[in-house]
This record gives C-alpha cells, sequence and structure tokens, in this order.
C-alpha cells in the first residue's frame, strides 16, 4: 500500500478514537438537551445513578422529597422527585422553562429535570448550610448573629419582591416559611419551591377550594376563601420574620402560654414602649436597635388582617434598607383577641 494510504488509514483510526473518548463521558453525563439555552434534560437512570439510588434524603416538602446528588466532576446537587402532578409533559416542560429562566441571587437554581412517564423531577443547586429553620430551630442550632439574621430576612423579602414584582407574570409561592429557605455557604438566603404551586396545577384566578402552605403562616383569606394574591405571601413572611427575630417558633411561645405569644408580645410592646425587653440578650448582642425596630414594625404590617393594609415585598425591602420610613402598626384583630384573652387569664388568676 502506498505511504498516503498508510498514514490516512491511521490519522482516520485516531480520529475516530478521539471521537469516542469524547462521547464517552458526554453520554455517561447526559444527552445535554437544552431548553432556552438554560435547563439540562437529565435521564432518571442518570440522576439515579448520582444519588446512588436516592439514598440521602435531604427533606421533604409539600411537592416531594429531596436527595443529595454528586455529578461526576463532584458538583453537589439537590433532586427533588415531584409527587402529585396533574399536567400534561407539554404543560409541564413550559413550566419547568419559565421556572428556569428565573435567577436572582436570594431565589435557588434549577439547573435541569427529568421527565420519563409519571416521573418527574427536578434537580436544583446544593446549598451547604440546608435550611434556615435548622439553623434556628435545630436540635444544635447556628448561633447566628442580629446582623446575619437581619441579612436573611433582608435577603428573602429580595427574592418574594423579584418573584411577585420583576418576574414576566406574578409569581405566587404559597408556602413561605423556614424549611423553605435554604442558606448557602455564606448565610445568603435562597427561596425554594418557587413556581410549584403553578406546576402542580393551582389555579389562583379563583377562589381556592384547597389550601396550599402550612398552618401557623397561613394568611386568613386561605381560610376565609377570599382569592389569594401576593399578599398571602406577605402574611406567610411577616410570621416567619418573628421567628427570625427571636430564634424561637411562634408555636414555641403559643406552647409556653397565650400571654408569651411572640407576635402578641411585639404588637403590643410596640404601642407600649419596651420591646427590647423581649429579645434573647445573647441573640441581641451588638444587634442594631433601630434594624430591630424596624424589623419588628414590618413583621406587624405584614400579618395584618386586611391584605390590603399589608406592604407589598418591594416596600418591604426599602423598609428594611431604611430608605422608606415606617409608621407604627395597628395590632392586627386576631392579636388583639389574643392579648385580650391573656389579660383575662392573668386577671383571673390574680384573684
Amino acid at each position: 500500500l502506498p505511504v498516503w494510504a498508510l498514514t490516512g488509514g491511521a490519522m482516520l483510526i485516531a480520529v475516530i478514537v478521539i471521537v469516542c473518548l469524547l462521547l464517552v463521558p458526554k453520554k455517561f453525563y447526559n444527552k445535554q438537551n437544552k431548553i432556552e439555552g438554560s435547563l439540562v434534560v437529565f435521564s432518571f437512570r442518570y440522576l439515579r445513578s448520582v444519588t446512588r439510588n436516592f439514598s440521602e434524603r435531604l427533606g421533604k416538602g409539600s411537592f416531594g422529597s429531596v436527595y443529595k446528588g454528586i455529578l461526576p466532576d463532584g458538583t453537589l446537587v439537590a433532586v427533588k422527585k415531584l409527587d402529585g402532578l396533574s399536567q400534561g409533559e407539554k404543560q409541564f416542560r413550559a413550566e419547568v422553562s419559565t421556572i428556569g429562566t428565573i435567577q436572582h441571587v436570594n431565589l435557588i437554581r434549577l439547573l435541569g429535570f427529568c421527565s420519563e412517564q409519571s416521573m418527574k423531577v427536578l434537580v436544583y443547586e446544593y446549598m451547604p448550610n440546608g435550611s434556615l429553620d435548622r439553623n434556628i430551630f435545630g436540635s444544635t442550632p447556628a448561633k447566628l448573629s442580629w446582623n446575619v439574621r437581619f441579612q436573611i430576612a433582608l435577603g428573602i423579602a429580595k427574592g418574594l419582591s423579584y418573584l411577585h414584582e420583576e418576574c414576566r407574570s406574578c409569581i405566587i409561592h404559597c408556602d413561605i416559611k423556614p424549611e423553605n429557605v435554604l442558606l448557602d455557604a455564606s448565610f445568603v438566603p435562597k427561596i425554594a419551591d418557587f413556581g410549584l404551586a403553578k406546576l402542580v396545577g393551582r389555579d389562583f384566578s379563583r377562589v381556592l377550594t384547597t389550601m396550599r402552605g402550612t398552618v401557623g403562616y397561613l394568611a386568613p383569606e386561605w381560610i376565609s376563601g377570599t382569592a389569594i394574591t401576593a399578599k398571602a405571601d406577605v402574611f406567610s413572611y411577616g410570621m416567619m420574620l418573628f421567628e427570625i427575630i427571636s430564634g424561637k417558633r411562634n408555636s414555641y411561645w403559643y406552647q409556653q402560654g397565650v400571654e408569651t405569644f411572640f407576635p402578641v408580645l411585639i404588637a403590643t410592646r410596640l404601642h407600649e414602649g419596651g420591646s427590647e425587653v423581649l429579645f434573647d440578650s445573647e441573640l441581641m448582642q451588638d444587634a442594631n436597635l433601630q434594624e430591630v425596630e424596624r424589623a419588628c414594625k414590618v413583621a406587624c404590617w405584614c400579618v395584618q388582617d386586611d391584605a390590603n393594609t399589608r406592604p407589598a415585598m418591594g416596600e418591604i425591602v426599602q423598609i428594611l434598607e431604611g430608605l422608606l420610613d415606617i409608621n407604627l402598626p395597628p395590632v392586627p384583630c386576631y392579636l388583639q383577641v389574643l392579648a385580650e384573652r391573656s389579660r383575662f387569664s392573668s386577671d383571673e388568676a390574680s384573684y
């Protein structure tokens, strides 16, 4: 054979080997299909591999369980298996594509998804410091300084403001609570599960017959049956803000007796003065008292009975940053009832 034929054959073999080496890792990694240039389409088999058959569960929420996964390059991911989906394939992919385009420093980032028959899975960035509830209420809670907690509260407000006011169409979260706020390595908060209420087929244009959300954070309109708006998230944010301020669950205070229900104490003490005595001295060490007072006022405004009197999340951001003044909030009716009951109980005890 001529030399050029041998050389050409050798080059062809080399090209084939190189192509194979390039293709095998890609095949192992995934098909790499993109939707609107942002999301990866994963196979269920691949996700089962990177999660070691879904062996390490990070948590369970309203929409399904979340598992820890490790990609071949060492990147950690959070893999969420969705429950109770009512949408068809085309609509599911459209909604997921929309969620994938929503990017903000205080929103958890969607990396990709899997949709194979009834199996629907979402793949998110992994947050090393876990959820806010574990950091504040866990068996060994992190001793977060006031500054860190205030920045967490501000970051959550910014994330919600983006969802409500800056997306193409308003996204109502429907389940704002400490369990749905994740913290990165620097304790920057990132809201999880946004967009999922719509993904599982909830229609907010009409009054809902089934309640979403978690008791203790639910706005009155969920119970009264009136239309749900972004102000329902504002209410939930306010109830969570009380917990960020106090470092304890609102239910903890309630279990100690109505007279120590923290939202009642804050609402009444803001009018009477001396609210600083309500705070744990260790938690409030080196706290900016102006920030504390602003946060308390914001929380009370957020939990007003009438949704129209609650501030929008964009306003809350500006108030917390000190860019907008805030008046003394009225004590919400349901908090007033609790406060009156506690006074009645203490009066009875004195006889």
